[in-house]
């Protein structure tokens, strides 16, 4: 948790940024697995109250009334039986205290509050819930159905936090870098103990446990697998074989749950062949090339439909694909290989603030998400400002499903050399992942250490911890 001049700068200027009416931002619940004393689950805060609160324990709400400028903080203190159980914790106003709040009250006063705001003809505003338990609450206290509440969420309010959250502070960039650190040592240990014979199942594990001793936990489902073309690929209890390629997506969640997300693919022997390396390199190529042209001012999409050209330049001297490559990126031939987009914004979520609506987020006024296959993935097109932290996320998979259903439609014959793409079918895929800033003029890495991932690089790394 930062100090709480922090906190309560960060809610005097969201208030600034609203017309009316009361503000309520609701914390997340304990997520307990088949029964409920079974805390399996992690527990997780929501990233918009840590933004705006910076408490992590459960069962809390906040409540800024924008017109009266006050602030109040809504939860139940914890009971002997489970104190007995769980330790002694703070009261909810010693926790008020902690983030700059003097006010407090039962969560049994919240629905008398959002009844007094509406009786006065008040808009309660609420970011768009995404857990079922918030959404009954939400029905409780304003009687709106789940089926209708993300509708009816503030749009002011989704609007409001977006622009305070999305240019990242001193503050966080410094946590964001903590997070890199962690994410370094996840994935030089899988490039380290990756070798034939171990599973997958082995060496994910092993990858979660450096999450979780050196930070939170893993900032989402580790990706570790062998079938690269599969973009969510968990770890499975298959056997790494010589001669594959192995893909690790993994990041790492530091202790204010700052996040990291990057991604290597390595060959499972250390050692990489021909055709891989043809592949690679074109990856390589696209990941470089995006951080020379990412700065303020330019359009995300811009930059992954650059890259995409690129990316369909050199399959073109492979034979992979033909014709002209303006037209083959205009008619998503280039979706064949790059079915996603080249990266999203990060912070508190990995996908920052990926649940108050996509549209919203990586979009605006200028720019709208596209619905073209493939491209109908990115998840952030508008221009770029400096302190936006996003992934650099180029890869090209061979999805032998992918293949056949475009190739049976006769789908961009143009453009995609079928009968050597059925050469790669059992090929897999490769996506390399870095984590930037935008900075006053360019772009740079975060973090100290960058994971290697040049070729050479990569096959020395491997030869000297085998």
């Amino acid at each position: 948790m930062f100090n709480k001049e922090i906190y309560t700068q960060r809610r005097e200027e969201l208030r600034k940024r609203m017309s009316n009416g009361v503000i309520v931002l609701f914390g997340n619940n304990e997520s307990p697995c088949n029964y409920p004393a079974n805390g399996y689950y992690p527990f997780r805060q929501d990233s918009s109250f840590l933004y705006y609160f910076g408490l992590r324990r459960d069962g809390l709400v906040g409540v800024i009334d924008i017109d009266n400028a006050t602030e109040m903080l809504i939860g139940d203190d914890i009971d002997i039986e489970d104190i007995v159980w769980y330790g002694s914790v703070d009261s909810v106003s010693d926790m008020a205290a902690q983030t700059g709040i003097t006010a407090t009250a039962p969560m049994k006063e919240l629905k008398a509050i959002c009844d007094k705001a509406h009786n006065t003809g008040r808009k309660v505003h609420f970011l768009p819930p995404y857990r079922y338990d918030t959404k009954i609450q939400i029905m409780d206290l304003l009687g709106i159905h789940p089926s209708q509440q993300k509708e009816a969420a503030s749009v002011e309010l989704i609007k409001a936090v977006i622009s305070m959250r999305q240019c990242k502070t001193d503050i966080e960039i410094a946590e964001i870098e903590k997070a890199c650190a962690i994410g370094y040592r996840m994935h030089t240990h899988a490039m380290q103990m990756t070798r034939p014979g171990l599973t997958e199942k082995y060496v994910g594990g092993q990858v979660n446990g450096m999450a979780h001793s050196l930070g939170e936990h893993e900032s989402f489902a580790t990706i570790f697998t062998q079938h690269g073309e599969i973009m969510h690929g968990n770890p499975s209890y298959n056997i790494l074989e010589s001669g594959r390629l192995a893909l690790c997506d993994a990041g790492a969640e530091n202790k204010e749950n700052y996040c990291s997300d990057n991604t290597r693919t390595f060959p499972v022997n250390g050692k990489f062949t021909q055709k891989q390396l043809e592949i690679y390199s074109i990856v390589e190529a696209c990941h470089d090339y995006a951080l020379e042209v990412a700065k303020p001012g330019v359009l995300w999409y811009d930059v992954h439909m650059n890259v995409c050209r690129l990316m369909t330049e050199k399959l073109k001297e492979l034979g992979l694909m033909k014709g002209d490559t303006q037209a083959a990126v205009q008619a998503g031939a280039h979706a064949m290989f790059l079915p996603h987009g080249l990266g999203h914004m990060m912070g508190l979520d990995v996908h920052d603030m990926e649940g108050l609506g996509q549209n919203y987020v990586g979009f605006d006024e200028e720019i709208q998400p596209s619905t073209q296959f493939g491209t109908n993935a990115l998840r952030c097109g508008k221009r770029l400002q400096e302190g936006f932290v996003m992934t650099d996320e180029p890869g090209i998979y061979f999805i032998p499903d992918l293949i056949d259903d475009w190739r049976s439609q006769g789908l961009h014959k143009d453009f995609i050399n079928y009968e050597l793409v059925e050469t790669y079918k059992d090929f897999g895929g490769i996506r390399l992942e870095d984590d930037i800033l935008i900075t006053k003029d360019g772009c740079r890495f975060l973090g100290d250490n960058i994971i290697p991932y040049h070729p050479k690089d990569v096959e020395a790394f491997m030869a000297e911890n085998l």
